[in-house]
Order: structure tokens, then sequence, then C-alpha cells
């Protein structure tokens, strides 16, 4: 899977998973303990979280970090 491919699959998991817990943009990033506008720019496949912050959403969002990579 290439760099583009793996960003695109980790933001439509966390944009389908914040969906379905019916949270914002800004409550999954008040809840994560990051910035709103990352929250955006990884959802838009723009962002390269580290694996620390791609560990605190998938905290916030009550799933195993293995979860926002799965395709």
């Amino acid at each position: 899977m290439a760099k583009a491919g793996i960003r695109r699959v980790l933001a439509r998991n966390v944009r389908r998973l914040r969906e379905a817990r019916g949270l914002s943009q800004g409550a999954l990033a008040a809840d994560a303990g990051i910035y709103q506008e990352l929250v955006s720019r990884i959802e838009n496949g723009a962002a390269n979280p580290e694996l620390d912050t791609m560990g605190k959403i998938a905290a916030a969002l009550g799933v195993h970090p293995r979860e926002l990579l799965d395709e």
C-alpha cells in the first residue's frame, strides 16, 4: 500500500468512526487532546500523524489503533 493509500484508509476510518459516535471534529480533538485542524487534515488525507497521535485518536474513539488502518 502506498503512502497516499494509507492516508486514505486512515482518513476514511477516522471519519467513519467519529461520525458513528456522533462526534464533531472539535469534540474528537478535545477528547484526544489534539487540535481540531489536525483532525480535519487527517480526515482529508493531508496529514501524516505520528503514532502517538493515532493512539490518542483511537483511545478517544474507543477502538484499538489497528482499527484506524483496517481496510
